[in-house]
């Protein structure tokens, strides 16, 4: 029955012949959330669960309808999504990651409880300026964003990335859970990370209308990195847990409601048939 399922999930990922990722292997799911309140719905629905600790970071292994699942609190910011994304695969070799969590909105069209499914993040806090005298002041919105560079390992060479796409055949599939979700709209958009909480109105609309962004994080393009390192599918996953562009504050129960879209996503992705 495991086989099965495993083999299942290969063809899930692999139904769109669009996919940009490799062939997959038939390791076990990853699934991240920066904090507690990100992680423990996802926790509490694993069977057989164990618990490992490697340095500061912690994962719970199990499994959901019988497929192997790994739960990683990656702690917030850039480099602890960074460091915990290549502990988990190194020691886990999951088939694909779920990087998943709250988010603050940047698009006036979306809401505090609606989703983002991230066809694309970024790293929305690297900046360069150009050179400017002394006593001429500072310009912000004339920063230019700095793309990530990357060694590919086949050719040796360093390749430039402006952004991280999402595997195309996990995107498709949850865009196609968008009228399955009761508390709010379900969109794909454009992910900003950062080590940041930006409140100044003025600046979230800046950075929507410069890099077209629908919601800041602290997690997903670094973790997108990695995976994108090691040729692992990825997929980010955000709900709007606040919004200042409607004055609607942080509410935790957005967090829940994130990580139960995720657990039928991952469901679906493991039950899903040609």
């Amino acid at each position: 029955m495991l086989l099965l399922k495993r083999g299942l999930l290969l063809c899930c990922i692999m139904l769109s012949t669009m996919s940009m990722a490799a062939t997959p292997t038939s390791g076990p799911i990853l699934i991240q959330g920066a904090m507690d309140i990100e992680t423990t719905t996802l926790i509490a629905a694993l069977k057989e669960k164990s618990e490992v600790t490697m340095g500061s970071w912690s994962f719970w292994q199990g499994t959901i309808n019988d497929y192997p699942v790994i739960i990683s609190r990656t702690e917030v910011g850039i480099a602890n999504a960074a460091a915990a994304t290549t502990l988990a695969i190194a020691h886990f070799k999951p088939a694909l990651i779920i990087n998943q969590g709250t988010a603050g909105g940047h698009d006036p069209q979306l809401q505090r409880g609606d989703i983002v499914i991230g066809k694309t993040s970024f790293n929305m806090g690297a900046y360069k300026s150009e050179f400017t005298e002394k006593d001429k002041g500072i310009a912000p919105t004339k920063w230019q964003n700095l793309s990530v560079t990357m060694r590919l390992r086949e050719q040796g060479k360093l390749v430039e990335h402006n952004n991280f796409a999402a595997d195309k055949g996990l995107l498709h599939i949850a865009t196609t859970m968008a009228n399955s979700y009761t508390k709010g709209k379900v969109v794909a958009g454009v992910i900003g990370t950062a080590d940041e909480w930006n409140r100044e109105v003025d600046r979230i609309n800046w950075l929507h209308k410069t890099y077209n962004t629908s919601v800041e994080e602290m997690e997903t393009s670094s973790a997108a990195l990695v995976a994108q390192a090691y040729n692992v599918p990825f997929i980010g996953i955000r709900i709007l847990s606040n919004t200042d562009l409607h004055n609607q504050d942080f509410d935790p129960q957005t967090a829940v409601d994130c990580q139960q879209f995720v657990l039928d996503y991952t469901k679906k992705i493991i039950m899903m048939r040609n």
